[in-house]
């Protein structure tokens, strides 16, 4: 017979590696986090009972991403954003556990709470995920139950926010790098426009390289038109079309 750990222990590992799996499928770390809503309310919920899961990621300090398990976890954490704070909020920008056991009870937040009841929602939970850097991330639970994250259920949740971490940790890191790449890309593109462009100045005016740049900053300045866009235009006049950089893959 197989004991209670041990089951759990199991359930733990199939759930690590779908989601490590899932950081090498998805397209961006937005997919990933709508599948880690999903896999949270499923893991976190009872038979009868179900547990709203929406995650709220900060990153480079700007807007939260926020991606939920269903329509109604959305809505919970949208009327959160209204207000611009709440436990969600809070335990990502904050690092820090926000446990709302009634939010029949809770001064903290009276117009979100307010707000938050009239759904139906009792009490809430907020977890902060452990990631690196100044990136901020929380699982925010909510339950039609009052005190529903009392005692084992508190222990369940905080186990699961340490085993999936990794794996958005993971995710992050991938968007980061494919964040800079995408950048350095679109960098070496414009570059090569504007080299392109200087060279047919030159042939056009048999002026210098320095004077051929110089002209293009004029006509940029005095158009009130970015550099690199500048530049496209002066190679797409000859009817060849954008200059294009290669990359060897």
């Amino acid at each position: 017979m197989v004991s209670e750990s041990t089951a759990a222990s199991t359930e733990a590992t199939s759930t690590n590696q779908h989601l490590q799996e899932l950081v090498l499928s998805s397209s961006d770390v937005e997919e990933f986090l709508r599948e880690l809503a999903r896999v949270s309310a499923r893991s976190l919920s009872e038979p009868g009972d179900e547990i709203l899961c929406g995650i709220t990621l900060f990153r480079h300090r700007k807007a939260a991403t926020v991606a939920s398990s269903s329509a109604a976890a959305q809505a919970m954490d949208e009327i959160q954003y209204t207000f611009g704070d709440g436990p969600c909020v809070t335990a990502s920008r904050e690092q820090e556990t926000v446990h709302v056991r009634d939010l029949e009870e809770c001064s903290r937040w009276p117009q979100f709470a307010e707000t938050v009841r009239g759904q139906g929602v009792r009490s809430i939970l907020a977890l902060p995920f452990l990631l690196d850097g100044d990136t901020r991330a929380a699982l925010n639970l909510y339950s039609h139950r009052p005190r529903r994250f009392d005692g084992r259920a508190m222990e369940l949740a905080r186990d699961f926010v340490s085993q999936t971490s990794l794996a958005l940790r993971l995710a992050v890191r991938f968007a980061h790098y494919s964040d800079k790449a995408a950048n350095l890309k679109a960098t070496l593109e414009s570059r090569t426009s504007i080299d392109v462009a200087v060279g047919i100045i030159m042939a056009q005016n048999r002026c210098s390289q320095a004077e051929a740049f110089e002209l293009l900053k004029a006509a940029s300045s005095a158009r009130n038109i970015k550099l690199h866009a500048v530049a496209a235009g002066v190679v797409e006049s000859l009817g060849k079309g954008p200059a294009r950089t290669h990359f060897d893959v």
